[in-house]
Order: structure tokens, then C-alpha cells, then sequence
């Protein structure tokens, strides 16, 4: 079974968004485990579908550490200290950037980040890429 890692921050809008798509498209076929930056993030993206939950630095770094990830999603942001209005640690982007999986990274235009090719991409069509992605590497 496909353990799929969503981490966001803040309310966690971003991550409950991408947990509700992977459930519509998976139902129970994978595991989905949140790891929010902070309780209100994780608790949204528990309520959204997640099977487990974590959050806090030390709760996420151990879980990227310790624990087989088919793939990772998340904000750009997850890759820089200071990311996600600076509730991303060192220890964090460092865990995740080390892990060795499938990392999505989604390319959102905050914080001074631009990336160019991007500016007329939806989120639904940055998460149906991540689904299709997915589905071809299960398969």
C-alpha cells in the first residue's frame, strides 16, 4: 500500500485539499498521513481524510525519518526555513529535502518564489498531475 505524506501549514487549506482529491481518487487503496506545522493544520488535514496525523518539528522530522514514504506532497515553502509565514525550521526542510521518495512540490507564488511556466496553473490542475503521477507509479 502507497504511504503518501501531506505536510502543510497555517489552517492547512492546502493540505486538505490535496487529502479530499487523493481520497476521491484512492479511497482507502493508500495510506494518507498528515504532518501540519502546526494543531490547526493537522486537524484539518485529519478532518479531510488523512488516516494519521502528527504535528509539531520534532513529530514530523521523526515520522520523515523513521518511516517508509512512497511519496510526499507539499507547499514550496516546506523547503525553505523560514517557509510557510516561518513555521518551517531548519530540521524540517532539511528532513524533507534529504528524504529519498517522490517529493511534489507545489509551486505556489508566495514569499518571493516565482517560477516561471507556472503563473496560469490551477491548483486542481497541479493536483491532477500529482493523481495521475501517482496512479502511473502504482500501477
Amino acid at each position: 500500500m502507497l504511504n503518501i505524506v501531506v505536510i502543510d501549514g497555517q489552517g492547512g487549506g492546502l493540505g486538505k485539499s490535496i487529502i479530499s482529491k487523493l481520497r476521491t481518487e484512492f479511497s482507502n487503496e493508500i495510506n494518507i498521513t498528515s504532518l501540519g506545522t502546526n494543531s490547526h493544520a493537522a486537524k484539518a488535514m485529519l478532518k479531510a481524510g488523512a488516516n494519521s496525523s502528527y504535528f509539531g518539528d520534532e513529530y514530523i522530522t521523526n515520522y520523515i525519518d523513521k518511516n517508509d514514504i512512497s511519496c510526499l506532497i507539499a507547499p514550496i515553502g516546506i523547503l525553505c526555513t523560514g517557509g510557510l509565514n516561518n513555521e518551517v525550521t531548519p530540521n524540517l526542510s532539511e528532513a524533507v529535502f534529504k528524504k529519498e521518495c517522490t517529493k511534489y512540490i507545489i509551486p505556489l507564488r508566495k514569499h518571493g518564489f516565482y517560477i516561471p511556466g507556472t503563473t496560469s496553473l490551477e491548483i486542481k490542475d497541479i493536483l491532477n498531475e500529482i493523481i495521475y503521477d501517482i496512479k502511473n507509479a502504482k500501477n
